[in-house]
């Protein structure tokens, strides 16, 4: 299951979370340009980007953009949203970024991390998001609050898109949260499988990998509203942040 996301990312993705707008990540980037407090024309690399709705905002308000993703099949559909070829689109994998830098900032949104079997590959992908940064540099890391997620988590549920049923199944198993998604089209017997797993690393435990990583926090915020991040009620953990002092300097 540590290769889940190169399956997953793909055509039937874009049905799937077809319900992410375009607006929500504009008032989304709003915010996040609070946060960071960086002048126009800044150079931001949006780390696993996805469909591109951040890259394009962050655009939008006037930075220099760079968007990250391991899936051609996203980065293609990113491709499309940017008619005017305003964005500089990269096919990397997050703990190898193929790319020198530097950049003003550095934004992985939306639970684009705790994806492997492996720690030290989490650890692999704060130690890029670092080397990535200007000296003055900032983060955002947008990640799920996992107590939130254990006590409002959804066993099952069915919807059907574009003729698609789309049945999903969620638990909790070893760590993380797993979720099985089974796609059938209308009429037909045949079925296509997903699986997603994130690790639930909780916050003293995250804020330990930042600091390894050389990564000083300044904020953890419990959504895009700035409220102060609750371990009971908030939905998201969202670290700001900026470039630190790493061990070995």
């Amino acid at each position: 299951m540590s290769d889940w996301y190169t399956k997953s990312f793909g055509d039937d993705y874009l049905i799937v979370y077809k319900h992410r707008d375009m607006q929500g990540a504009y008032e989304e980037v709003r915010r996040m340009m609070e946060w960071l407090e960086l002048p126009e024309g800044s150079e931001v690399l949006d780390l696993c980007c996805g469909m591109g709705r951040h890259s394009m905002a962050l655009t939008g308000f006037g930075f220099h953009v760079t968007g990250v993703d391991l899936s051609e099949v996203l980065l293609t559909e990113a491709r499309k949203l940017d008619k005017r070829g305003e964005v500089t689109w990269v096919r990397g994998d997050m703990r190898q970024v193929p790319l020198e830098g530097p950049f003003d900032a550095v934004v992985n949104l939306f639970t684009s991390f705790g994806y492997f079997e492996d720690d030290q590959d989490h650890e692999r992908v704060l130690g890029e998001i670092r080397r990535l940064l200007s000296s003055e540099g900032r983060f955002i890391i947008d990640f799920l609050n996992p107590d939130y997620v254990r006590s409002h988590l959804v066993p099952h549920s069915v919807r059907v898109e574009e003729g698609l049923r789309i049945e999903e199944t969620r638990r909790i198993k070893d760590g993380y949260v797993c979720k099985t998604i089974v796609l059938q089209e209308e009429g037909s017997a045949d079925s296509r499988v997903y699986e997603e797993r994130v690790k639930l690393i909780g916050l003293e435990s995250f804020r330990s990998m930042l600091e390894r990583a050389g990564l000083a926090v300044d904020a953890v915020y419990g959504g895009y509203d700035a409220s102060d991040y609750s371990p009971a009620d908030s939905k998201r953990m969202i670290f700001v942040g900026r470039r630190g002092k790493a061990d070995h300097e």
